[in-house]
């Protein structure tokens, strides 16, 4: 798992990058600037959680097992979802979208926890 979770994360991080700029460069004047704002939050979570990804590769083999796992995932949903749901809400303007993307703070907040409890326990 080690190397999947190392490959989701470089691949998280490179998106993430390229989101960045097309932010950065392609969104400006498109967007107002709270939406802007919206889809650079949703640029920043996701860069971290990538960085976060890289770190449960690593806990992988270290502190094997289920929680490690669980966290993994729970990091690459929460970043699918949070992430995703923020890009999709400053992309279309439907502010309904935005009531999805607590749920993928739920699977950070989640995800994090695992990976404390995996590292407490090995």
């Amino acid at each position: 798992m080690d190397r999947v979770f190392f490959a989701l994360g470089a691949v998280l991080a490179a998106v993430g990058v390229a989101a960045g700029a097309f932010g950065a460069h392609a969104l400006r004047g498109r967007l107002t600037p709270d939406l802007i704002n919206v889809f650079e939050t949703g640029v920043r979570y996701q860069l971290i959680h990538a960085l976060g990804l890289l770190a449960v590769a690593w806990a992988t083999t270290r502190w094997p097992g289920h929680a490690v796992n669980a966290a993994g995932w729970l990091l690459l949903v929460g970043t699918v979802v949070f992430s995703g749901s923020l890009y999709a809400l400053s992309l279309s303007g439907i502010r309904a979208l935005g009531a999805i993307t607590p749920l993928g703070g739920v699977a950070f907040i989640v995800g994090w926890m695992a990976l404390a409890w995996a590292v407490w326990r090995g």
